[in-house]
């Protein structure tokens, strides 16, 4: 599970410009809150859970799993890939 959070760490400050010293960037920071994804980045990060771990993020899974921190996104990908 570490690994997955350090990937998803490392793909969006790296995607999303991520300074290294942000110190509030953390992978418990609310994502969208704090502004560091909007809407179309949503989409391109959906595409690219999707792309990376072969899912599918169905409208249901938007709707039934918080995803606006690293961790509850790597939490995601871990329970929809355990089964």
């Amino acid at each position: 599970m570490e690994d997955l959070l350090q990937q998803l760490e490392d793909h969006i400050r790296n995607r999303y410009e991520i300074e290294p010293d942000d110190d509030e960037f953390t992978v418990d920071v609310h994502l969208f809150d704090y502004g560091y994804i909007d809407s179309i980045g949503a989409t391109a990060l959906i595409a690219h859970i999707e792309k990376t771990y072969g899912l599918q993020v169905t409208n249901q899974d938007l709707m039934l799993y918080s995803m606006n921190t690293v961790r509850e996104i790597a939490d995601f990908i871990h329970k929809k890939t355990a089964r």
